[in-house]
């Protein structure tokens, strides 16, 4: 996603690409264009040491006022800090109107769950982002839980997986009452599979994962097929029977209209499935 919005992206959007997690995500990995990490928009804020009451107040504004009255200066410094300024009040002024104090003053339009994780708020919080119209290009968000699960598996596996599917459920109900639906597709992934043999209370990492693509316009077909446990490869992983990397070629070309060689490496040998109708 990172090398889409350098080649699609613009210079002056910071909310282009969102991560929804309060730190910058590796898939959203930039080399030109600005994203924004974001908690939570109504979780917006910055600290000012030393200040606080009035003086609080008025910093962030007046910081982003010297930003955009510095952002053309020949010093690439200046520039540069000038230029962080102003996305930074930027990005809190397109934020300000759903939340105040801390607190989300956006009602979400479906029931997500309810739990001290803050996934499904999250996820509550990015749909009330795109309902308001901010220029969202693409986002990122880690799933709750640890998936690392050598021991206690058969306990905690389920109880992540279940918060992740009936958040992402509540996010899509939400979307498709407020109309947006069709503007937008989930894609889940994991960077690891599983191995087949139970390594203490629980499985080893292995190759072969699995993603799911979620929405609309998704085309509900699958993509490879399950290849089975009789016969695994040297190091005990189950076989892959598709490249992700064509999921990602489908979604640059059909979904984001991009030439997937400008942005997957090797792209002309992978194959192009249909996924999105």
């Amino acid at each position: 996603m990172g090398r889409l919005l350098d080649r699609v992206g613009a210079p002056d959007n910071p909310l282009q690409g969102i991560a929804l997690d309060g730190q910058l995500s590796p898939a959203l990995a930039t080399a030109r264009n600005p994203v924004a990490a974001v908690d939570k928009p109504e979780d917006v804020g910055f600290w000012t040491p030393g200040a606080w009451g009035p003086a609080e107040d008025l910093a962030v504004g007046a910081f982003t006022a010297v930003g955009r009255s510095l952002v053309g200066s020949r010093d690439p410094a200046v520039a540069q800090a000038a230029q962080a300024a102003a996305f930074a009040g930027g990005v809190r002024d397109a934020l300000a109107p759903l939340g105040k104090d801390g607190k989300p003053t956006y009602t979400p339009a479906a029931a997500y769950p309810q739990t001290t994780d803050a996934f499904p708020r999250r996820l509550a919080g990015f749909a009330a982002m795109l309902a308001a119209g901010l220029p969202i290009r693409c986002a990122a968000i880690s799933a709750p839980g640890a998936y690392d699960t050598h021991a206690n598996q058969a306990e905690t596996l389920p109880k992540n997986l279940a918060l992740t599917c009936d958040s992402l459920l509540a996010f899509q109900r939400d979307l498709e009452a407020r109309g947006l639906a069709d503007r937008v597709l989930t894609l889940v992934w994991s960077e690891f599979g599983r191995r087949a043999a139970e390594n203490g209370s629980g499985t080893d990492h292995g190759a072969a994962g699995v993603g799911f693509l979620l929405g609309t316009r998704a085309a509900g077909t699958m993509i490879g097929e399950f290849p089975g446990l009789g016969k695994l490869d040297p190091d005990g992983n189950l076989r892959a029977t598709a490249d992700f990397r064509g999921v990602y070629e489908s979604l640059i070309g059909d979904w984001f209209g991009v030439d997937p060689a400008a942005i997957l490496p090797g792209a002309a040998g992978i194959g192009r499935p249909a996924v999105i109708r």
